[in-house]
């Protein structure tokens, strides 16, 4: 934004400038150059319309896209004042980011909620038609008679087609009044405000004096004795036409005219609503879907400066005033469509936390308003007024709002508009984190945990290879020594500590051992890889875990990493590259499924009779789109029975322990375990799958809590990989066979 000659506010006041200057010079030509349309087949541009009223028109919509443009460049004044964002179009990302504006302006996004993206397209697509047929009217205006277009056959397609999307516009209208004040779903209900009605009845005016002043014209015409047998294909407006034969030339004259201003005057408005009310999304969504590529995964956070550094000079870390943020999350306030499909997944939320995604954007985008030079309007009406300064997030957003955060994504995954909510939520946990101290008592004991014993649990290091004690061929690496393996096995905290998740590291171990795969572990020398302080703020201490591990990897040489926790999957694969340390790093589900498709693992004969429901771990689904390997993991067996959950894949309903609510007690509303746990037994099954420590552990305390530990059993997939074959009767070969006799 910096490189650009002109800030793009001012960008925005000189196209304003432009499209006024055009406009008035589009009204002079026409009487300069005296180009007719020669045939009879075509409309008359403003007949019936005196010159006053011409040059009215021309004078006042130049203005009124200048102050369209001034209204706009207000606001986006507003978004310069953020940090930087690198969201620069290059060779390598063009091709997503078209992609990602098509999906935008094809409404691809909102049909995943079939009702409100029909109704969306049908308004959507229908007003720009009708906005297509204004711009194609006004350009064959200007044309010299030879270049006209709008005559003949192609005026009678023109004419159908605009009538048809003046019907497409007013059954989608119809259908949001409909949808938001009679259906009423309470994601919209709870934020329907004034100016949805007034939005909306700008919209049916639009539309219906569209209408009526065609059915006018059309009646002056026939009443003129006109051939205009032509104007049957406007399939509207002739028609309505026929309903003012007995009236006069002068009525129909006049009502013409007055149809005219009215609709006018609808128009007017529709640019005056256009950015100061969350109309206008209709231009920043699909601008918003083209900045979606960005340059990091999107499993990871945004990297800050290294705070180990002693010559670091930042005054304030993470983000606490609206200048912390950047423009790219300033502009996606401006983006929200308030369409509340967020609040409707948050597990936060479903639970009876005080936390509302989309409560997070907008309260963002009250405080950037209130606070601006100019003050601007909100994203969308508020019930009191706001009065915020110096700019404070934390003025209207409170603690237990961030905190209550599992950072599944679920909002980010499911915005038809690409708003990054979850960003917003890590940026302002930082500050409270780093500059406040202000975070959970229990977050207190498992810093010092990681700080001083270099896991969550706080346990004694000497311990962490415990669990491979009973088994051969485990090898335990010293860091500095040379690794000659072609994985390394990282095991994570919980597969080391944990009693429940130590069954899934043996598990894990025999089946890599089975399939012949060369491993090792670091065993005492393995520390926690940061996940859990990053996520909930404590940068410092990520990047200390972080540069330590990267150190001793690298020292080692390792180059391939096979994680069973989903956790320290994304943080290796996506956030340690921001460090320094790159590797090749796969989570356990995805080295189970190569090993099965390629029969290193055979698992010919293994069978489990047992009804199976997967459970999406947040940080392998939505944060890597890693759905199918478990899946297909599972599905290798002979025998089971998989059964999905209502919400399942991109739509799955976290566990409840993500962004280190797993060290956090819930004391508001129902546990989120319990409520997913108590969806995973609706579905019958006797065994719930997991990929994921942090899942094992809340769900099997989620399924304890209902009462059903007896009946259904928690397991991670490569348990059940692993029972299943050594279940499996072992076959004599034919060689086996003859040796014996």
């Amino acid at each position: 934004m910096r490189r650009l000659p002109l800030k793009p506010n001012q960008l925005v006041l000189c196209a304003g400038v432009a499209f006024a200057v055009f406009t008035v010079a589009s009204g002079i030509a026409p009487s300069i150059t005296g180009w007719h349309e020669e045939s009879e087949i075509h409309r008359p541009v403003f007949g019936n319309i005196p010159t006053p009223l011409k040059v009215a028109f021309y004078v006042v919509m130049a203005t009124i896209l200048y102050m369209t443009a001034w209204l706009a460049a207000s606001r986006i004044k507003n978004y310069q004042r953020g940090q930087a964002d690198n969201r620069s179009t290059t060779k390598a990302n063009a091709h997503r980011r078209i992609k990602d504006l098509r999906a935008g302006m094809l409404m691809k996004t909102l049909l995943r909620d079939p009702a409100a993206g029909l109704m969306h397209s049908f308004l959507y697509f229908g007003f720009l038609g009708l906005f297509l047929a204004t711009v194609l009217l006004e350009a064959d205006h200007q044309m010299p008679e030879a270049l006209k277009f709008l005559h003949g056959d192609v005026y009678k397609i023109y004419a159908a087609g605009a009538d048809l999307a003046g019907v497409l516009f007013l059954v989608g209208i119809g259908w949001a009044i409909g949808r938001r004040y009679v259906q009423r779903p309470y994601r919209i209900r709870i934020k329907t405000k004034p100016e949805d009605a007034v939005i909306l009845g700008t919209f049916v005016l639009i539309g219906i004096t569209g209408f009526i002043t065609e059915a006018f014209r059309i009646g002056l015409s026939l009443s003129a004795g006109s051939a205009i047998d032509h104007e049957k294909f406007s399939f509207v407006g002739y028609p309505v036409a026929k309903f003012f034969d007995s009236w006069t030339v002068g009525s129909l004259q006049d009502a013409h005219r007055w149809a005219w201003g009215v609709h006018f005057v609808t128009v007017l408005a529709f640019f005056v609503l256009l950015p100061t009310t969350k109309l206008r999304h209709m231009v920043t969504s699909p601008v918003n879907m083209y900045l979606k590529d960005k340059d990091r995964p999107k499993g990871a956070m945004k990297p800050m400066p290294n705070l180990m550094d002693p010559d670091l000079e930042l005054e304030t870390f993470g983000a606490s005033v609206i200048e912390d943020l950047t423009w790219k999350q300033l502009f996606d306030t401006d983006a929200c469509t308030v369409c509340g499909r967020c609040t409707s997944v948050c597990p936060a939320h479903a639970t009876g936390k005080p936390l509302d995604p989309r409560e997070i954007v907008l309260k963002v985008g009250e405080v950037m308003a209130a606070s601006g030079d100019p003050v601007v309007s909100p994203p969308v009406g508020t019930d009191r007024e706001i009065k915020l300064s110096p700019a404070s997030l934390f003025e209207h957003i409170t603690s237990e709002e961030i905190w209550a955060c599992t950072s599944c994504k679920a909002c980010d995954e499911i915005c038809p508009v690409n708003i990054e909510i979850l960003d917003k939520i890590l940026d302002m946990r930082r500050y409270k984190s780093l500059m406040e101290s202000d975070f959970p008592a229990e977050l207190g004991n498992t810093y010092r945990s990681m700080e001083n014993a270099a896991n969550v649990y706080g346990m004694n290091q000497g311990e962490r290879a415990d669990w491979a004690k009973d088994l051969d061929g485990i090898e335990i690496i010293e860091p500095g020594d040379p690794f000659g393996h072609e994985y390394l096995y990282w095991v994570g905290c919980a597969g080391s500590f944990d009693d429940r998740n130590k069954k899934t590291t043996r598990a894990m171990s025999k089946l890599m051992q089975r399939a012949g795969i060369d491993f090792a572990i670091l065993g005492p020398n393995e520390m926690c890889t940061g996940d859990s302080a990053r996520r909930s703020g404590n940068e410092y201490l990520f990047q200390m875990l972080a540069t330590q591990n990267i150190e001793s990897l690298d020292g080692m040489g390792v180059k391939k990493i096979v994680t069973q926790c989903p956790h320290c999957f994304n943080t290796m694969k996506n956030e340690y590259p921001q460090l320094g340390g790159n590797y090749e790093v796969i989570h356990h589900s995805q080295l189970l499924e190569e090993l099965v498709a390629d029969g290193r693992l055979n698992l010919a004969g293994a069978s489990l009779e047992e009804r199976v429901t997967y459970h999406d771990s947040c940080y392998l689904g939505r944060h890597n789109d890693v759905y199918l390997a478990p899946r297909n993991v599972i599905g290798s067996l002979g025998g089971i029975d998989i059964v999905e959950m209502p919400r399942n894949g991109t739509k799955g309903m976290c566990c409840g322990a993500g962004g280190a609510r797993m060290w956090m007690e819930e004391h508001i509303g129902t546990k989120v375990n319990d409520e997913r746990s108590a969806e995973a037994v609706a579905t019958g099954a006797s065994r719930i799958a997991v990929a994921c420590p942090f899942c094992y552990v809340m769900m099997e305390d989620g399924v304890k809590g209902h009462g059903k530990a007896d009946d259904v059993k928690v397991q991670d997939i490569a348990e059940l990989i692993l029972e299943a074959v050594e279940a499996t009767p072992v076959v004599p070969s034919a060689t086996d066979l003859t040796i014996g006799i």
